[in-house]
């Protein structure tokens, strides 16, 4: 199953959108960092900034706590909106490419369930191991044994097939929601709240101690999936294709599976699960850079943080002096683009292969 395009994009092409959807996301950044209950114009903002880098340019916040909310709370909410888009966008355009489908998502190998049940039972439990970061550690943790779960439990005589794969992350899935459901029945009313909350994701709270945690996680998963990018173009034709190639099927799919598994488990650890955001836009983005991986990650990369971002400004600024659960702005913003792609694909004469 692949999306036809009605155009080849140029490698020219490829680059300016990259360069667009960068430009885009920065403009947004700044522009988010001012919105709020506290007004900061634009350019205190990048004040701020050019002063904190040691550049004596622009003015900084005339409001005595502007400074302070901007690199106390506004910043660290953004690089964490961002990086948790470039995540979970990067593990659906790998996840696509590993299935051959561009309807798969992260949530198909059973991470977000997995590490909703390790934040759930450690809510209800009132585990306590590392402190505060109890709750996100248990989530990454459970994340990736859920994924290197369903990767064992599919694999026959030396290999993994797609098909098993794929029934084995719907079967543990299955699995992860009743256990899910039992701790939330187990568990006392401030849990059950707690446990929802997170489900839903935010990102509120986000804070520079965190962001030294997401930060490596996040670009090493960024990283691996450039490299692996041009083998999963390979991929696209076929295992035995790709095998004559000298393609190492089997491992290359556990590499991109660990890969999906780091990238999802670190998204979800801080902002609990976000839906819609690793399959919508490596799904936009590949009928506007083409198939190839080798531009699709990064632009993937780039179109998820830009996601967040705006939806974390909308989270933030809809309704005066609350806050909306990310995870909700994404699935209402999500479903109907969703609706409208299949709709599109199938009244294209060719576009579902």
């Amino acid at each position: 199953m692949s999306l036809q395009l009605p155009l080849a994009p140029t490698a020219g092409n490829r680059r300016g959108v990259l360069l667009v959807l960068a430009a885009v996301l920065a403009v947004c950044m700044v522009i988010g960092a001012g919105t709020g209950q506290l007004e900061i114009p634009a350019g205190e903002v990048l004040g701020s900034i050019w002063h904190k880098i040691g550049l004596d340019w622009g003015t900084v916040p005339t409001h005595p706590q502007g400074d302070s909310t901007l690199w106390n709370v506004r910043f660290p909410r953004l690089l964490m909106a961002a990086l948790v888009g470039a995540a979970l966008a990067t593990a659906g355009a790998v996840m696509q490419g590993v299935f051959g489908n561009p309807l798969a998502e992260p949530g198909t190998v059973g991470v977000s369930s997995g590490a909703a049940v390790v934040a759930a039972a450690t809510i209800v439990f009132g585990w306590d191991f590392f402190g505060e970061w109890t709750v996100a550690i248990g989530a990454f943790v459970g994340g990736l044994l859920t994924t290197v779960l369903v990767y064992l439990m599919a694999r026959s005589n030396g290999r993994t097939e797609v098909v098993t794969l794929v029934l084995t992350g719907v079967a543990v899935n299955a699995m992860a929601g009743g256990a899910l459901a039992f701790l939330m029945f187990a568990g006392d009313t401030s849990s059950r709240e707690e446990i929802i909350f997170w489900q839903m994701g935010s990102l509120n709270g986000a804070r520079t101690a965190q962001l030294w945690v997401v930060v490596p996680v996040v670009l090493v998963g960024l990283v691996a999936s450039c490299l692996i990018a041009r083998k999963l173009d390979l991929l696209a034709l076929g295992d035995k294709s790709a095998r004559h190639v000298g393609v190492d099927v089997d491992r290359l799919r556990g590499v991109a599976i660990v890969v999906v598994a780091v990238l999802t488990a670190g998204a979800v650890a801080f902002a609990g699960i976000i839906a819609f955001v690793g399959l919508i836009v490596p799904h936009l983005l590949r009928m506007v850079v083409g198939p190839g991986h080798r531009a699709l990650v990064p632009a993937s990369a780039l179109g998820g943080a830009l996601l967040l971002v705006l939806a974390d400004q909308f989270a933030r600024n809809a309704i005066a002096y609350a806050d909306l659960p990310i995870g909700m702005v994404t699935s209402l913003v999500g479903g109907p683009i969703f609706f409208w792609l299949l709709r599109g694909a199938r009244r294209s004469a060719g576009g579902w292969a």
